[in-house]
C-alpha cells in the first residue's frame, strides 16, 4: 500500500463481541451464581456468545477525499468508526492512518455542566488534542461560529440542548486534523446553524483535509461524498459512487408493496432519472423522468397508472395519471404482457428529501390493482432561496429604503 497515495488503508477488519451475562443487582448475581455452582441447566453454547458486528470489512480512502459510510441501524458504523478512532481494535485485520486524526462524533463529550462556555472551549479543545495556545489562537473563531458572545461567561447547564450542541460543534470543527470522522453531527442547531455547519465541511474538504462521513442524512451525504460504502449486518456490501451505493441501499430498504396476486396484475418496477441516467440527487428546477413497468398475468382493461409525490412525512405533494395525461386514453394489459409508462416532470420542489408511490387502477370506478408505496426515493437540491416542499421561483424586483412621510400622530390637528 502506498501510504503517500492513501490517507487511511482498512484491511480485513472484523470485530467480535461476546453476549455475557450483565447483573445490575444483587437480586440478580445471586440466582445466578447459585445456577452456577449447581449446573442447573446446560451450559451456553460459546458460539451462540459470539456476535460479529463487523467480518472482513476492506476499504481504503484517498488523501483529501470525503468518503462516505451508508447502512442501516446495527449496520456495524458505529463500530468501524470507534476502530478507527483508536478507542476499540479490532479482533482481526489492520488499520493504517496517514497524520492526525479528529472526530466529530458526539458534539458535547467531555463538557463540564458546571462550567461556562469558554472554560468548557479549553477542556474539550485539549480532549480533542489542540495545545492551550492553539486554543487561544482559534478562541474568537470558535465563538463567533458558535454565535454565543452573549452567553460565552455563562455556566454551560443553562444553555440550551441546541446551545450545548452548537457550542460542541464549533469547537470540534476547529481542530485541523489529517483525518477528520463525522458521525450525525450536522443536524444540531437551527437551519441557519446547520446550513453554516455543511459550509464548514465543505471548506474543510476544500482544505485538503480526508473526511470520513457516516450519517442518516442521505442528502447531505450525496452533496459532501463522491464516493461511499455500504455496510449490511457488519459486511461490505458495495463501494463506488455514493449515488449508485444510495440507490442500492433504498432497493434493499424499500416498503413492501400490497399486492394481490389474485389480481393477475402487479407492479414490477418503479425508478427515476435525470437527462443523464439514473439518479438520486436532482437540481431544483429540473427534470425528472419517473418510469413504471407492470405485468400482467390475465387481461385487464381501462387501466390507469398513478404516480404520487410525497415529502418524507408522506404527504401528497403532487400526483398525476395515465389517464388524465392521454386525454382519457384507457390502457390494456394482456396475459404475459408488460406496461412501461415514463412521466416527465419539471422538478419546481424546494430542497428536500421525496418519494415516489405508483399506483395500477381502474380510473372510472376506482378499483385498485396494485400500489407500491416509497418506491423511489430522491433528494432535491439547488433551492437555498426557498423554505418548504415547492419553489415559486421568487425574484426580488424592488427593494428600497427612503425616508418616511411625516408621523401622522406630529401632524398638525385640522379643527373641523
Amino acid at each position: 500500500m502506498a501510504m503517500n497515495e492513501y490517507a487511511l488503508d482498512v484491511q480485513g477488519v472484523s470485530k467480535v463481541f461476546r453476549r455475557g451475562e450483565k447483573h445490575g443487582y444483587l437480586r440478580d448475581l445471586v440466582p445466578a451464581l447459585t445456577r452456577r455452582l449447581m449446573r442447573l441447566g446446560p451450559a451456553p453454547d460459546p458460539a451462540t456468545q459470539m456476535f460479529w458486528a463487523l467480518k472482513d470489512v476492506s476499504f481504503q480512502v484517498k488523501r483529501g477525499e470525503a468518503f462516505g459510510i451508508i447502512g442501516a441501524n446495527g449496520a456495524g458504523k458505529s463500530t468501524i468508526l470507534k476502530i478507527l478512532t483508536g478507542i476499540m481494535h479490532p479482533t482481526h485485520g489492520a488499520v493504517h492512518v496517514a497524520g492526525r486524526v479528529s472526530a466529530l462524533i458526539e458534539v458535547g463529550a467531555g463538557f463540564h455542566r458546571d462550567l461556562t462556555g469558554r472554560e468548557n472551549i479549553f477542556l474539550n479543545g485539549a480532549i480533542l488534542g489542540l495545545s492551550k495556545q492553539e486554543i487561544q489562537q482559534r478562541f474568537d473563531a470558535i465563538v463567533a461560529f458558535s454565535g454565543l458572545e452573549d452567553f460565552i461567561d455563562t455556566p454551560v447547564k443553562r444553555y440550551s440542548s441546541g446551545m450545548f450542541a452548537r457550542l460542541g460543534f464549533s469547537v470540534a470543527a476547529h481542530v485541523d486534523p489529517s483525518v477528520l470522522l463525522v458521525d450525525e453531527v450536522l443536524s444540531v442547531g437551527d437551519y441557519v446553524f446547520q446550513r453554516k455547519c455543511v459550509e464548514r465541511m465543505n471548506s474543510v474538504i476544500a482544505s485538503g483535509v480526508t473526511i470520513v462521513f457516516v450519517s442518516h442524512n442521505l442528502r447531505e451525504l450525496a452533496n459532501l461524498c463522491p464516493r461511499s460504502l455500504l455496510l449490511e449486518h457488519g459486511t461490505v456490501q458495495m463501494i463506488g459512487p455514493t449515488d449508485d451505493v444510495i440507490r442500492t441501499y433504498f432497493g434493499r430498504g424499500q416498503q413492501p408493496r400490497v399486492a394481490d396476486p389474485a389480481r393477475g396484475i402487479m407492479i414490477t418496477e418503479v425508478s427515476v432519472r435525470d437527462e443523464h441516467g439514473p439518479a438520486v440527487e436532482f437540481t431544483s428546477g429540473g427534470k425528472l423522468y419517473v418510469t413504471v413497468e407492470a405485468q400482467g398475468q390475465i387481461r385487464h382493461d381501462e387501466i390507469s397508472v398513478v404516480i404520487q409525490i410525497v415529502d418524507d412525512h408522506q404527504y401528497p405533494v403532487f400526483d398525476t395519471c395515465t389517464e388524465r395525461l392521454a386525454g382519457g386514453r384507457e390502457l390494456s394489459l394482456d396475459r404475459n404482457e408488460t406496461l412501461r409508462c415514463t412521466f416527465e416532470l419539471d422538478l419546481s420542489l424546494a430542497q428536500g428529501t421525496f418519494h415516489v408511490n405508483a399506483y395500477l387502477h381502474r380510473y372510472l370506478t376506482n378499483h385498485p390493482y396494485d400500489r407500491w408505496m416509497s418506491a423511489a426515493t430522491f433528494f432535491v437540491s439547488g433551492a437555498p432561496e426557498a423554505r418548504g416542499v415547492v419553489t415559486l421561483h421568487p425574484r426580488l424586483i424592488e427593494c428600497e429604503i427612503r425616508p418616511s412621510e411625516e408621523p401622522v400622530a406630529s401632524r398638525p390637528s385640522v379643527a373641523p
